[in-house]
Parts: C-alpha cells; structure tokens; sequence
C-alpha cells in the first residue's frame, strides 16, 4: 500500500497519510511521498485546494520512534560519536523541505487533524494553510523536553513568542478546543462534524479561480519569509540535530533502547527523569 494517498475529489485533491497501524508515523519514505503527492495536486489542472488528512484514528502521531529511538544502534537520526552536524542538518532539513512543499504549494491546504498531530505530525500539520481540529484532537511537541526542537518552527509564526514559548516550554499536548482559542488551529470542531466542516470550507475555497488563491497565497507566505521564516528553520534544524546527539539526548536514546520507547516517553513527558544526571527525579515538585 502507498505510504501517502492521492485523489482528485472535483476540484478537490484530497492528500491522505496512509500508515495507519502505526498512526501515520513519519518513516524515512513517507516525507518524499508526501512531496510528491503535493506536486502532484500542484500539476492537476483541475485542482483548486488541497484537503490533507491522516488514515485510521490519528492525524499523525510524529517519527517512527520504534525504529528511531529504540532501535539498539545508529540510525539516520542518531549517529556514532563524535556525531557530524551537517550530515544530520543535510538529512533533516531535507525532511523539512518535503513538509514545506504543503506551505510552498500552489494550491490553498486545509489540514483535517483527528487523534493527534504530535511531534514531526505538528511540523506537517503546521505547515499547511488552515488546520480544522475535532475538539478532542491533541497537536503539541513533546520532544522540545528531550530529543527534539520543531524543525520548522511554524509555532512562533502562528502564535507569537509568548505562546510559542508556552508550547515549547512545557511540551504539552493540548486540544482542539485550547488550540482554537490560542489561535493555533483555524477551529475546533466536534469530532463528528469533522469532515462535514472541513469539506465545506474545501468546497467554498473551491470556487475561486486558481491564479486568485495563488497570489493571496503567495503575498501572504512573502510576509512570513520577510519576518525570517526560512534563516529560523535552517537554526531549528541544526538544534534538532544537537538535542538527539547532546548528552541528555544520548541518555534518552539509551534509556529508549533499555526500557523501550513507550517507557522512556512517558518518562518524558511526564517529568519524572532527569536526563541531565539519567537517573529518576525524586525530590518534590
């Protein structure tokens, strides 16, 4: 089966991540089949908006920690000490480049998110035009508390430096409902008028002509690459790289491949270990 779905819905080119026995988790094929997916929609003349959605109960739950994380050697994202920083910004940023194809596109994407969008699924999600969110839906970056800073850095954009920060600071997961009200997400809606919302807006978008969206879309994203969208990126992306290979980084991967991924993420997101002295945090809090 194709990691990534494509159709032509009318004058809607609806994109589907397709891994879901494993909540679409990002793999090494999935971001270039996203790319192409993208290109593709951008190609089809018939084509007004894009509709970006996640197979199964999840919108996408970030990489494919399983192979990443746990895994009892090196990996694309984790190398050998001493560790070459360009190699794994060469790597990375390439990843980024495929998730940004949502935000260069020709067309206007609207991002449908049920489940979650955690992790590397928030860098997808964030890159797209509008997301619409089912009220119960979770999106945060839980990595920014070990191994991993969002490579491309669209929460400053969305939200500002003090909710930003927020987010970054704590690596919480929110719902659709809180991030509606940040202002993270276009609108949270009930779970069960996910779709219904989501192809109506797709469907009013739908009537304006191409070249009409195109250059709204394209003024639009100028005024975000002059506040420094893309110098911000290369630096998030180089830092992505020093939080897996820094010793708190190197202790979570190791702590990953002992005690399995799920262990050491919950750990994580829960604050109870110290990456920094690897050893369980035990004084109050």
């Amino acid at each position: 089966m194709a990691k990534v779905l494509y159709e032509r819905d009318g004058r809607i080119a609806r994109i589907t991540l397709n891994r879901p026995e494993v909540m679409n988790a990002i793999d090494d094929e999935l971001p270039a089949a996203l790319a192409d997916a993208v290109s593709r929609a951008d190609n089809d003349p018939g084509a007004h908006v894009i509709v970006l959605a996640g197979a199964g109960r999840a919108f996408c739950a970030g990489y494919d920690l399983t192979a990443y994380a746990s895994g009892d050697k090196a990996n694309r994202y984790t190398q050998e000490m001493p560790w070459d920083p360009m190699k794994d910004y060469s790597a990375m940023s390439d990843n980024t480049t495929k998730f940004m194809s949502l935000f260069r596109s020709k067309r206007p994407v609207i991002c449908k998110v049920q489940g979650f969008a955690v992790a590397g699924g928030s860098d997808i999600a964030l890159c797209s035009d509008m997301i619409v969110m089912a009220e119960d839906a979770r999106i945060g970056y839980p990595p920014v508390r070990v191994w991993g800073c969002p490579t491309t850095a669209m929460w400053v954009y969305r939200l500002g430096a003090e909710k930003a920060k927020r987010m970054l600071f704590t690596g919480d997961k929110i719902t659709g409902i809180e991030a509606a009200a940040l202002g993270l997400v276009l609108k949270a809606v009930p779970a069960d008028r996910l779709d219904e919302e989501v192809d109506a807006l797709a469907h009013r978008i739908a009537t304006v002509p191409q070249n009409q969206l195109m250059m709204q879309k394209l003024m639009v994203n100028q005024a975000l690459y002059n506040m420094g969208l893309m110098g911000t990126q290369m630096i998030a992306t180089v830092f992505d790289g020093i939080t897996r290979h820094s010793p708190e980084g190197l202790n979570f991967k190791r702590r990953s491949e002992e005690m399995g991924w799920k262990h050491a993420v919950d750990e994580r997101d829960q604050g109870t270990f110290d990456w920094t002295t690897n050893q369980p945090i035990t004084e109050n809090r």
